[in-house]
Order: structure tokens, then C-alpha cells, then sequence
């Protein structure tokens, strides 16, 4: 158990959620605009070529593609294989991560099922609280998804599965949120999306003409659910807005818990502003300027 809490975050999303992007982004604006000592621990063994420069890597443990040919597994059941490793080899990673003594980012693996129902990447993180480890969980899920009712459901359903499964304080985050007018029209207002209200507006945008009608109940049920549980909302996220990453980080530090801590510098964010002459303020008109599209 460590003498002093060391806080962190556990970074996960499905494959092409940008957890990796976010990674690099989060780190370098704690480091060098808040001045945060900080470590990346890339917790993917599928993940070969991270964005950035891990300080500890789970691949000096164990690889996917060795497991894959000795295993005879595809690429998810290598996966499960490896956490399930890393799971009973729980002392080597621990060594890794605590003689660091720094803020810790994990960049975790890309399957979903690792974090709504398998065992292995839960009992990593429950060993890690013991440890002493103060975390949460930032889930990122692209904001693609918003443009189509039917798969924002199904997001708000795995978020929600998530929630309740690691049993951790979570930040939910629709990723690459600049390129969202890209992806086609939103059928609401961003804050719609983002604060999860009433779904039977999105019940509605389902067409009845490509839709049947089991799945059109099928999704009433799960709006029902989600809404019941009240648990989810989201953050947007611009990952090249340094007021989008500063919003997203004081909502990370509160979930953690780091905000409450001894070893917040409560006058550095006041200092980088001076310093910097940036206004680390969210600004909503610039990146949210779809509010009103």
C-alpha cells in the first residue's frame, strides 16, 4: 500500500474513439500548461504504435501477436488472454507504475466488453485502489454516433454498462466533437447529446419505414433503462482546444479526487494563464458553435 495517494485515469472507448489522441493531448496539456508531473502507461498489449512516448509499456510484459500464433486466438481472445495475464502478474506492472510516483494516464485497450462485462480488467483496477491509487475512468466515444438515434442509444446503453460494471467515477466524452458537422446534421442541439435529456425525442427520429417495430420497442426499452439509472452524461471534446482539454481535466481532477488533494498547486492554473496570456476559460462559441446549427 503507498504511503502517499497517487491519482491517475484510466482512458478507455472503442477502437477509433481517439483514447490514444486524447492520451498524447491530455498529457502534454498537464505537463507543460499546468505543470504536472506525469506518466503515460500504455495498458494496450495490441497497441504497438502509440502517438506518443509511453513510460511504461504492458508489452514489455506480454504481446498480442505472440499470443496470437502460440494461442492459436484471434485478436479479441488474445486480448482477453493478455488482461487475464496481466491480471495474475499484478506485482510486475505495480512496480512499474508506483516507482514513478507521478499522475498516471493509462491508455487502455480498445474492447468494449473488457469494461461491460469481463472480469479481468476489473479486478486489474479494484487491486490498483488497494495499491492506493486514487482514479476514474474517462470514456470516449466518437461524436459521430450522434447523428444516428439508433447507435447513440446503443452508446448511452455500453456507457451506462460501464458505469456500472467497474464500479468507478466515470467521465463520459464525445470525442472529436470539431468534426461532428462533418459526419451530417444533428437532429438536436449539442446539449441534447451531452446531458442526456428527454430520449423519446430520439425515439422518434427512428424511421418507421426502415425500422420494425420490435426494434423500434427494442429501443424503448433501453431509452427506459438509461434514463432510469440517470447516471450519464457527456463532455465534448476538441482535442487541439486547450479550453475544451482544460474543461475535460478540472472534471477529471474533481472525479479523482486530485483537486482535494495535498498535492494540488491551487495558484499553477492562475500562474500559466499570466504566463501564458491564454484564457483557459471553456469557450463554448468557439467550440461548441454547432449549439445552435
Amino acid at each position: 500500500y503507498l504511503k502517499e495517494s497517487m491519482f491517475g485515469q484510466l482512458v478507455i472507448g472503442p477502437p477509433g474513439s481517439g483514447k490514444s489522441t486524447y492520451c498524447r493531448a491530455i498529457a502534454h496539456h498537464l505537463i507543460h500548461t499546468i505543470k504536472r508531473d506525469v506518466i503515460i502507461v500504455n495498458l494496450d498489449p495490441a497497441n504497438d504504435r502509440p502517438p506518443y512516448e509511453a513510460d511504461v509499456d504492458v508489452q514489455s510484459l506480454i504481446e498480442v501477436d505472440e499470443v496470437m500464433e502460440r494461442l492459436s486466438l484471434g485478436p479479441n481472445g488474445a486480448i482477453l488472454f493478455c488482461m487475464e495475464y496481466i491480471e495474475n502478474n499484478l506485482e510486475t506492472l505495480k512496480e512499474m507504475v508506483v516507482s514513478k510516483k507521478s499522475y498516471v494516464i493509462f491508455d487502455c485497450p480498445g474492447q468494449v466488453e473488457l469494461y461491460t462485462h469481463h472480469s479481468a480488467f476489473r479486478n486489474i483496477v479494484g487491486s490498483m485502489t488497494k495499491w492506493g491509487m486514487q482514479l476514474c475512468v474517462v470514456s470516449l466515444v466518437d461524436s459521430h454516433y450522434c447523428t444516428d438515434p439508433a447507435k447513440f442509444i446503443s452508446v448511452l446503453l455500453t456507457s451506462l454498462c460501464s458505469m456500472l460494471h467497474l464500479e468507478l467515477p466515470h467521465v463520459n466524452v464525445l470525442s472529436k466533437i470539431d468534426l461532428v458537422d462533418k459526419m451530417g446534421p444533428l437532429a438536436f442541439k449539442l446539449n441534447f447529446y451531452t446531458e442526456v435529456l428527454d430520449l423519446s425525442y430520439l425515439l422518434d427520429e427512428l424511421d418507421e419505414r426502415v425500422c420494425s417495430k420490435k426494434f423500434i420497442r427494442l429501443n424503448q426499452s433501453l431509452t427506459g433503462l438509461v434514463e432510469d439509472y440517470n447516471l450519464v452524461s457527456f463532455y465534448p471534446l476538441n482535442v487541439q482546444d486547450i479550453g475544451s482539454l482544460h474543461r475535460l481535466c478540472k472534471a477529471v481532477d474533481k472525479a479523482n479526487g486530485y483537486v482535494y488533494g495535498e498535492l494540488e498547486e491551487r495558484t499553477v492554473v492562475g500562474l500559466s494563464q499570466s504566463e501564458s496570456g491564454v484564457d483557459l476559460e471553456y469557450d463554448y462559441d468557439k467550440s461548441l458553435q454547432y449549439e445552435n446549427r
